[in-house]
């Protein structure tokens, strides 16, 4: 009994230490969470040769940070091996054709050869002189000068000029028409020069001349002045001291006034469609040599086409002038836009009907002028509704043609000399005669 006591209480005493080395051999025959990813990793390794890693040998010797880059420069380039083709390294323009180079261009592509890129990529990245060709000179300039817009802009001095009640005189119109297309390119190359920063960011104007490098802005500066001094000297002295002052003024709201409120404020369309505006008064009042009634008329159709004009060209063009830091109404304000679109749309009507109150036209003109001026307010209307691509497509088309047809209508139907000047001998006609500013 003595033993068995003895054996029972030995027993108890060893069993925290028997429960410790039973621990310690569980854990080192059992299978933990890192010793199975190692056991995956080496499965994978010798099952799939493809995933296994492969160590890139360390540089032996400290080398200089140039060096490093050259070698780095070495491995990016060195991707096939590279087969030698004889016509490369020959001068192009002296031994091969046109043909023969395409044969060429051919024969690599077929054998997967690649062009060594260490000369190649050197040159291009290079900074390069764009040097200025005399024959591409007249192109660029006209780039510079906006020339189709300068073309609408002699065309409207124009259509005023032949809407005036006086006979008709070539050398003035000439004089007239050339004095204002040029004030219209230094106009437009000034806005061009201020602008090249943020046409570089629109799709529409990134391939201006002055963003592309393809002439100075010193350059674009004296084209400006020697189209803008002349083109006011001519006006000033060959047709009226008016038309002059008005051609001056013109410049000066288009450049400083308009061109930096483009990036400040939506009220610039208003002002841009007032520099729109006055060439035909231009025209008028060369012609006349006074402001007359139908010169402002003249001057509020050209206003009031250019907003479903423009506002239906600027909602195509949202993202650039978003991208370019612009303020249009198209981008901050787009209902505003529609409206203001078929608001002007409507008013062609109410001016076209106004021109033979103020004796300008006969009453035919607002009859006849009726379905184009409904036309192109049925298009507003779409615009303004729908709101799409599609809608402001179909009213800026549109206004392309609806401008000229209005302006050949309203040409055909206006009074002759004869009609104004026997009007002008009766007293109702002699009053309206001394309401005409004249200048001396």
């Amino acid at each position: 009994g003595l033993l068995v006591c003895h054996l029972r209480s030995t027993g108890v005493r060893q069993i925290p230490c028997r429960l410790v080395h039973l621990y310690h051999e569980a854990n080192d025959r059992l299978i933990t969470f890192q010793y199975f990813n190692f056991l995956k990793r080496m499965y994978v390794t010798r099952c799939n040769k493809d995933l296994s890693q492969r160590a890139k040998p360390k540089s032996s010797s400290i080398v200089s940070p140039f060096h490093e880059l050259q070698q780095l420069d070495q491995e990016k380039k060195v991707v096939h091996k590279i087969s030698q083709v004889s016509p490369v390294h020959q001068s192009w323009s002296e031994t091969s054709s046109r043909s023969e180079l395409r044969e060429i261009k051919s024969a690599a592509e077929t054998e997967d050869s690649v062009i060594p890129v260490g000369t190649e990529s050197k040159e291009d990245r290079r900074w390069k002189e764009m040097k200025l060709q005399l024959e591409d000179l007249p192109g660029i300039l006209a780039r510079l000068s906006k020339i189709k817009l300068t073309a609408l802009v002699i065309s409207t001095t124009s259509a005023g000029f032949a809407m005036a009640p006086v006979p008709f005189e070539l050398t003035r119109f000439l004089l007239a028409s050339l004095g204002t297309g040029l004030a219209s390119c230094a106009a437009n190359s000034i806005n061009q020069f201020f602008e090249v920063p943020f046409d570089s960011n629109m799709n529409r104007t990134k391939n201006r001349p002055l963003v592309r490098g393809q002439i100075s802005p010193l350059l674009a500066v004296c084209f400006a002045a020697s189209c803008g001094i002349p083109g006011i000297a001519l006006l000033t002295l060959g047709v009226n001291p008016l038309t002059g002052a008005l051609g001056a003024f013109n410049i000066f709201l288009y450049t400083c006034c308009y061109t930096p409120l483009k990036r400040m404020s939506i009220a610039n369309t208003w002002v841009g469609a007032v520099v729109g505006a006055i060439p035909p008064v231009m025209g008028w009042t060369a012609a006349t040599g006074s402001l007359d009634a139908g010169a402002l008329l003249l001057g509020g159709i050209l206003y009031s086409w250019q907003f479903p004009h423009f506002n239906a060209l600027s909602w195509g063009l949202r993202e650039d002038y978003s991208r370019g830091g612009y303020c249009m109404m198209s981008v901050t304000h787009p209902g505003l836009c529609r409206r203001v679109a078929l608001r002007h749309c409507l008013a062609l009507i109410g001016l076209s009907t106004v021109a033979p109150v103020l004796d300008i036209t006969t009453w035919t003109f607002p009859i006849i002028s009726l379905p184009i001026n409904l036309y192109i307010s049925y298009l507003g209307f779409r615009f303004y509704r729908d709101a799409d691509r599609s809608s402001s497509r179909k009213l800026f088309f549109c206004s392309l043609w609806h401008l000229p047809m209005l302006l050949l209508v309203m040409f055909t139907c206006k009074k002759s000399v004869l009609e104004k000047e026997d009007k002008g001998n009766l007293p109702g006609g002699s009053h309206e005669m001394a309401m005409e500013i004249r200048l001396p």
